[in-house]
């Protein structure tokens, strides 16, 4: 007898390529008030960006820098319902 599953898990294997996954979270998910330069630097070097950006919009994460982008221009860009920024290396 065959079984299928009936939710497929989300497609995450980009998280083990990504930069943040060797630099760690702490510049990723700054105190409030800080910069996030260094962390904006570093998805500019990561060629997961995309996958990272997608997910961060699928999955309405709130909080931190995910595919280069602060909370607040996630939300700016969920507000507008345009295409994501092309983000420069």
């Amino acid at each position: 007898m065959h079984f299928e599953t009936t939710t497929a898990p989300d497609d995450i294997a980009w998280q083990e390529l990504a930069l943040c996954a060797q630099t760690g979270a702490d510049f990723f998910f700054p105190e409030p008030g800080s910069s996030v330069r260094e962390a904006k630097r570093i998805c500019g070097m990561c060629e997961m960006r995309p996958a990272c950006l997608e997910y961060a919009l699928a999955n309405d994460e709130r909080f931190g820098v995910w595919g280069g982008l602060s909370e607040k221009e996630r939300q700016a860009l969920g507000r507008t319902g345009r295409a994501a920024p092309c983000i420069g290396a």
